[in-house]
């Protein structure tokens, strides 16, 4: 590794090696960052850093794959909208679910902490938006206070994409994009509104009453009461995931195609 100093390096394997409080897109599990692990996130950090700052942009959609959700015909698991900062350093503002609970809050980070998660795949992807909308984006992004207007504590992975009981991290981040390109919207209601009318189409998981019912019993961030009844009993559960939002958002011309870089 050449460009994250010792230091640096250092300070983030100590920040690996505490308890972790908050996680999202990855397994729960609680256990200590081998010096691998340490090494395989901050090498994936440092290219990816690269790679962001080659492609000319000021803000990106990126993604990491966290877990394994390939049986769900899913390839990454959890998203942020990463910008420049004024000093010019990539910062990633994300939600996280605060790990074996029903809560979550949002968080700004450096590419090395977004990395450093002993995820399923060392591999990321990224969406440059238009140009209009990294402008959009990256006023509201470098303002503390205006990126947590949407959201809510209340969390399930899960959560049902037109409702407002819960929110995960996929959708605090699709429904922050509405926020940014209409200045209009003052509520989740009026965001999801315009994803609607912006025909973003939300991926359908298909999970059996066991499934969904041993889920909502052994995990207190699993819940399924907010999606509608003839939905939920017939095994379609709709949600915000990374893949269709990268789909999404290059049909309807806010964003180009997905760039994926692993180790």
């Amino acid at each position: 590794m050449n460009s994250i100093s010792p230091l640096i390096a250092a300070a983030l394997a100590a920040l690996c090696l505490m308890s972790a409080p908050a996680q999202a897109g990855r397994s729960c599990e609680t256990k200590p960052a081998d010096s691998r692990t340490v090494e395989k996130g901050l090498t994936l950090a440092e290219r990816a850093n690269a790679a962001l700052n080659a492609s000319g942009a000021r803000v990106v959609l990126l993604a990491r794959a966290g877990q394994d959700l390939s049986r769900y015909g899913l390839r990454y698991s959890h998203l942020g909208w990463a910008y420049r900062d004024i000093e010019g350093h990539w910062r990633v503002v994300h939600k996280l679910n605060m790990c074996g609970t029903a809560d979550a809050s949002i968080y700004r980070q450096g590419l090395g902490e977004f990395f450093l998660d002993d995820p399923y795949r060392y591999e990321t992807a990224w969406v440059v938006p238009t140009a209009e909308v990294q402008d959009r984006l990256h006023a509201l992004l470098s303002d503390g206070n205006r990126i947590t207007t949407l959201h809510v504590k209340p969390y399930s992975i899960v959560s049902y994409v037109w409702a407002e009981k819960y929110q995960q991290s996929n959708q605090w981040a699709l429904e922050t994009l509405a926020l940014a390109m209409d200045g209009e919207i003052r509520s989740r209601a009026q965001a999801q509104a315009w994803l609607r009318y912006k025909n973003y189409q939300p991926t359908t998981l298909t999970l059996g009453p066991l499934t969904r019912l041993g889920g909502r019993i052994s995990a207190a961030n699993v819940a399924f009461d907010d999606h509608p009844n003839e939905k939920r009993f017939s095994d379609r559960i709709e949600t915000v995931t990374v893949d269709s939002i990268f789909a999404w958002m290059q049909a309807a011309r806010l964003g180009g195609a997905p760039q994926t870089l692993r180790l």
